[in-house]
């Protein structure tokens, strides 16, 4: 069956219902049998401002948006105008606006997309307790070909709880709007197909990172709210109760490292949430963690940096201080998941490594990608829960003996015998506290054997396409979408492709990187930050294959398919 997708974003004001929206178009979606994607945009204000949905529709799963959108409704032109460069439009390109909008942005005035009115607010006006939202959303219904049943199931979920008036006022609006919206025959038009019920998702990177955390064995968290890694620390309060833990809003960054770090050290698997300037404070206790060898997880949901930044929208520029910001040597795990769906697996294997290594693992999402929404299929069900090696006998107990693979049995506070000091200065095996250059070395190559020695198997990265490529993409993160997109249209054009996708940032694995780099005489990095930091770090690490070109650019704006292809059919 051919594939086939559609495009579309929202924006309005704070307030508007733009991402209620588009939430109400992906629960429609998952029923009717389709695949989505949205992510979603929004000014610096802590409320009100202006805000914008992105939605990509298909009948097959996307990690990405397109290079431009088939329909942009604008519920007022003043906020759509502040989303400008992240709303591309084509020749073929749909704007509905409401006439009491009032004047058009620049970047709409000579856009080559065709302009119609839509009345939203006069619509909704004439029905009690009308929404403007809604009636965009029978207008968008129309368009693409959305049926009544599942919009109005979609709706009944969201709302019901408001009581049937509000339902009543939802619905008339809904076909107010499709009744207005104008007749476009060559629109592009999605079909429902059947889908089990159940077997498809609906959920947001940060609640699949919450849940990710809740099947390795997480049952502590400590955290302080910050964008855009809150939802996150939502979802585990009410997810966490329901196993037996239990999650503590901590004063500040600071406290919540600290309070995993003992939780953990008490034998309770632990994590933290936050983003870039939170993970600045923690670092030093996050060194800490790795000299006391105390597993903890440490999900930093990047933003637009440095400083308090872009809050709300999204950058990959924490690599730097996740792989290099601990002082001193202190060999640890970043880790980075591919897309929405890839959170849960990659948070999962994130808690089983440390706890199966003893180590600090910082798992790098990003606001595309944690506060994204997909349908996506279920999930499989994965082995990964941490096992800790505890001492079978105390008699003789060091807590940092000096093993062949680096992991010494952890103690849990209690066992008669296994009584031991951690803390932050350097040890003996014994964890008595020593400055001997001969204990130093020790337990340095002890914590480095113990990461760099470890079998992580197939997971360490995703490696896709043709064996023998004329180009290899390779990426992390957010950016692994577009490139799995990019991919797909060059090979249609008859290159040669190969995607790879590190999982696994840190440690470097040099062996399965050349194998998966081996005969590509031209290799692509592509990745969302200023300084491709990314590449800096593969050129540091690795002895990268052929020619080597960088497609590196800073948020908000995401990384396009169009784009890449370009770069590679532009090479020469």
């Amino acid at each position: 069956m051919l594939e086939r997708f559609v495009s579309l974003a929202v924006a309005g004001s704070g307030g508007a219902g733009v991402v209620t929206t588009g939430n109400l178009l992906l629960d429609a979606a998952a029923r009717v049998g389709w695949y989505a994607y949205m992510t979603r945009s929004a000014g610096p204000q802590i409320r009100g401002g202006e805000a914008a949905a992105m939605i990509r529709l298909g009948s097959a799963p996307a990690d990405a948006h397109d290079d431009h959108y088939d329909l942009l409704v604008a519920a007022d032109w003043e906020s759509a105008g502040r989303f400008a460069a992240e709303l591309p439009l084509g020749a073929t390109s749909i704007v509905l606006g409401d006439p009491r909008a009032g004047e058009r942005p620049p970047f709409l005035v000579d856009a080559p997309a065709r302009m119609l009115d839509l009345p939203m607010t006069a619509l909704a006006d004439e029905i009690p307790g009308g929404r403007a939202n809604m009636v965009a959303l029978g207008a968008i219904a129309e368009l693409i070909g959305l049926p009544d049943e599942p919009l109005l199931a979609a709706i009944r979920h969201a709302i019901g709880a408001k009581g049937e008036a509000a339902v009543e006022a939802s619905v008339a609006s809904l076909r107010a709007g499709r009744s207005a919206v104008p007749d476009i025959p060559d629109f592009p038009r999605l079909e429902p197909r059947p889908a089990a019920p159940g077997m498809r998702w609906n959920i947001s990177g940060n609640e699949a990172t919450g849940l990710g955390a809740l099947r390795g064995g997480v049952r502590f968290v400590a955290a302080y709210p910050i964008t855009p890694a809150t939802e996150v620390l939502e979802w585990m309060a009410h997810g966490l109760p329901r196993v037996g833990g239990a999650l503590v809003q901590a004063e500040d960054e600071l406290a919540s490292i600290n309070q995993i770090v003992g939780a953990s050290y008490g034998g309770v698997p632990s994590l933290t949430a936050t983003s870039g300037p939170g993970l600045a404070l923690m670092t030093e206790s996050l060194g800490l963690a790795v000299a006391a060898e105390v597993p903890v997880v440490v999900v930093n949901v990047m933003r637009g940096g440095p400083s308090t930044g872009i809050p709300t929208k999204s950058e990959q520029a924490d690599l730097n201080i996740a792989c290099y910001g601990l002082h001193g040597d202190a060999p640890h795990l970043v880790l980075a998941p591919h897309s929405v769906a890839d959170c849960l697996m990659t948070t999962q294997w994130a808690v089983h490594l440390a706890e199966s290594l003893q180590t600090a693992a910082i798992v790098l999402t990003d606001q595309a990608t944690g506060q994204a929404r997909a349908v996506i299929e279920r999930p499989a069900e994965l082995a990964f829960i941490g096992q800790r090696v505890v001492p079978e006998s105390v008699a003789g107990y060091e807590r940092y003996a000096l093993t062949v693979n680096g992991v010494s049995p952890m103690a849990i506070p209690g066992m008669a015998g296994g009584e031991y000091t951690a803390d932050g200065l350097e040890h003996s095996p014994s964890g008595t506290p020593s400055s001997q250059a001969a204990d130093h070395q020790a337990q340095l190559d002890k914590r480095l054997r113990k990461i760099a020695g470890y079998n992580y198997g197939e997971h360490w990265a995703e490696i896709d396409g043709d064996a023998d490529p004329d180009v290899a993409l390779l990426t992390w993160g957010s950016c692994t979408g577009p490139c799995r997109e990019a991919m797909a249209r060059l090979r249609a054009q008859g290159w040669r492709v190969r995607l790879v996708a590190p999982r696994l940032i840190a440690p470097a694995l040099p062996g399965p990187m050349a194998e998966a780099l081996a005969g590509a005489p031209r290799l692509l990095v592509v990745e969302q930050s200023h300084g491709a930091q990314f590449l800096r770090y593969l050129r540091a690490h690795y002895d990268l294959p052929g020619e080597v070109r960088s497609l590196h650019q800073p948020g908000p704006l995401p990384v396009r398919p169009g784009t890449i292809v370009a770069r590679v059919t532009n090479w020469s």
